[in-house]
């Protein structure tokens, strides 16, 4: 059985490989320190702090291995200037009221709402793939629905 893919913008893939070697050179030995400083305090049967940095330690190694993985099996979005909305579009879209966002179409791995990267696998993101510059996209809310018009659509 074929591995899953992860699909990812290159400045995704940057953003991740960033993050990874964060986690490995800066968070890993603050880690390390504070084990080292619990184990120097004592007992370690009841030792809260010495179980906290256990399992911050514990959390971080899973986040590094996820992410090697994740880098591993990245497959970079790429494609042309406008044309269908895909993964690694940026999406201008104007509400009823002429109010206009930007949005940018991604990978699950990659979204963001803070950031208006909105994943492909979102009830959002699958409604606006497909779409181009006139199209109508319905949103529905969990209160009401929002129509937007494309009016634009590059590539990221």
């Amino acid at each position: 059985m074929a591995k899953k893919q992860f699909f990812l913008t290159a400045k995704g893939l940057e953003r991740k490989k960033a993050e990874l070697k964060h986690l490995i050179e800066v968070r890993r030995p603050e880690l390390a320190a504070n084990m080292g400083k619990a184990i120097e305090d004592g007992d370690l049967r009841e030792s809260a702090a010495y179980d906290e940095a256990r399992l911050l330690q514990s959390e971080n190694e899973a986040k590094i291995a996820d992410l090697e993985e994740l880098i591993h099996r990245a497959v970079i979005v790429e494609g042309s200037e406008g044309g269908a909305i895909r993964i690694g579009s940026s999406v201008l879209l104007e509400d009823k009221e002429g109010d206009q966002t930007t949005f940018y179409v991604v990978g699950t791995h990659e979204a963001d709402i803070f950031e208006n990267r909105i994943s492909d696998e979102s009830p959002f993101g699958l409604a606006l793939l497909g779409k181009e510059v006139g199209d109508k996209v319905v949103v529905q809310g969990r209160k009401a629905s929002t129509e937007y018009t494309v009016l634009n659509v590059s590539f990221e």
